[in-house]
């Protein structure tokens, strides 16, 4: 896994930089414009001589890396426009350095030049820029821009040509990735390591791709640092993927029963049920309504149906609970809630199951979710279970506003696992999970087109087979959301993520798992 670090690690490892290593700070911010130059170049090889950069230069020495990116531009044989938001006076030390540095050098190029900003219509001298390059604000943002930043902001994102932020964009915030006006880059430079609010929630839709910048000190800082964050890597997955014993049988490989599925949402039950097939657990039951069981006998092929009386109400009710303790008892892994709708009889029967065999392994998602409060959680034993619930879920759960919950996910997150000794998949874009121990794995796979009915319920499916194959409940949650994911990601390739269904991602598995083997070799 991916380490990923807060803005106060970030900025310990600069004071290591200058007190400890000894290293100057211009030359740590020369090191870093010159990185970021070579990742910019790397990355849009495209870039043309004939047209200018523009880069957008804050008041701290945010701006200063700006500043000494223009002249790697400029020497290079680019026009830059550099638009600064202060007087030269005002700049720290190392920044005013490089803007007098700038500033002669420019005296030797036509068409490049210095602008200090002073109103919105300063803003027309970048339009017709083939890049502009963020470097405003750095990680200390928080909270809401003042003006002048929001109208630049507004105003560039609108801009064609590519969009590069330096160490973090602008209006992010780098520890809880929440904002509300930020810099949308195509690529980010990361200065001396990754930064955690890069890669989810306002971070993960503004970041774009993104890189780490050296700022010349190497890795030893933050090989020593502790952190809880990470963004999972495809070699994290394959632990739960290798090889089997050739003398297996069906109830050597993993028993899955599937609580799920009403009347008016039957094709959650067969996609979470199938989906447990998919990734090698040996035997897969769907606990179903009678009143609708025809319907899935006429889809399932290699899940065993179990149909129980419903006296044509078409859910689960609490007269359900005696006779599926049997099947409970007999599971390696209980999936429940995918579909089960939320019938005061449904709920109370789902609170019934769990509180009686707590001890078994559950992977609880979505109506079953919502039949437990933050209370009722507390008091059962769910060390070896796993939740999926959604942000929507899992707020409610929580009784916070979703937006509440989206300004500081990453602790929400963590105390609800840690409090409930449970492993928490938070679905999402990306989906986190979260471990007992408390630490955030973030996923790096996975695209729009899994924003579809049904993703959901594949995704349950996936982890509750990879759990009953005696994987812990970290493993299978980290191994089932990539694959998940991945299984997306290779579809794309094939039908772009405008026509990706549940059914592909679930048909998709079994050569994903292959896919995913075959490129960790």
């Amino acid at each position: 896994m991916i380490p990923l670090f807060t803005s106060e690690q970030v900025r310990s490892a600069d004071k290591f930089a200058i007190e400890t290593l000894k290293i100057p700070s211009i030359v740590l911010m020369e090191n870093a414009s010159l990185n970021i130059y070579k990742a910019v170049r790397k990355n849009f090889p495209d870039l043309n001589e004939f047209q200018p950069i523009g880069i957008l230069c804050g008041k701290g020495n945010n701006g200063g890396d700006g500043l000494a990116l223009a002249r790697h531009f400029i020497n290079n044989g680019f026009d830059v426009v550099v638009l600064i938001l202060t007087e030269s006076k005002n700049l720290p030390h190392d920044a005013k350095t490089n803007f007098n540095i700038l500033n002669e050098l420019i005296k030797f190029s036509e068409s490049s030049r210095i602008l200090q900003y002073k109103t919105k219509k300063d803003l027309k001298n970048l339009t017709n820029c083939q890049l502009i390059v963020d470097t405003l604000l750095g990680t200390g943002t928080k909270g809401k821009l003042r003006s002048p930043y929001s109208e630049i902001i507004n105003y560039v994102n609108g801009l064609n040509g590519y969009k590069v932020a330096v160490d973090i964009p602008s209006g992010l915030n780098a520890d809880t990735g929440s904002g509300e006006v930020i810099f949308d880059a195509d690529l980010t430079v990361s200065l001396a390591d990754f930064k955690r609010g890069l890669f989810f929630e306002k971070g993960y839709k503004h970041s774009g791709e993104v890189v780490v910048g050296s700022i010349g000190m190497g890795n030893t800082y933050f090989d020593e640092l502790n952190t809880e964050d990470y963004l999972i890597e495809p070699e994290d997955c394959l632990e739960a993927f290798s090889l089997r014993d050739t003398d297996l049988h069906k109830y050597s490989s993993g028993k899955v029963l599937t609580i799920a599925g009403s009347g008016n949402l039957p094709g959650a039950a067969f996609l979470a049920s199938e989906a447990v097939l998919k990734v090698g657990a040996g035997a897969s039951i769907l606990a179903f309504p009678k009143s609708i069981k025809s319907v899935a006998q006429s889809r399932l092929k290699s899940v065993v149906v179990h149909p129980y009386e419903d006296a044509n109400r078409e859910h689960l009710s609490f007269a359900n609970v005696e006779e599926l303790l049997p099947r409970v008892e007999w599971a390696d892994v209980i999936s429940i809630g995918s579909g089960l709708g939320r019938d005061n009889e449904t709920l109370k029967a789902v609170r019934a199951i769990i509180s009686k065999q707590s001890k078994k392994k559950f992977v609880i998602d979505a109506d079953a979710v919502f039949a437990l409060s933050s209370e009722e959680f507390k008091k059962i034993d769910l060390q070896n279970s796993i939740l999926t619930p959604h942000q929507g879920e899992f707020s409610a759960l929580l009784g916070v506003s979703l937006s509440e919950l989206k300004e500081d996910i990453l602790r929400y997150g963590k105390d609800f696992s840690k409090s409930n000794n449970t492993v928490l998949v938070l679905k999402g874009a990306p989906t986190i999970i979260f471990t007992p121990n408390g630490e955030a794995l973030i996923n790096s796979s996975g695209n729009s087109g899994l924003a579809k009915f049904g993703s959901g319920d594949v995704l349950t499916g996936i982890i509750s087979g990879i759990l009953a194959q005696g994987n812990n409940p970290e493993l299978a949650a980290v191994a089932g959301v990539y694959l998940h994911g991945l299984a997306a990601d290779l579809l794309r390739e094939e039908f772009t993520e405008f026509g990706i269904s549940s059914e592909d991602v679930l048909d998709k598995i079994p050569s994903t798992i292959s896919f995913l083997g075959n490129s960790c070799e």
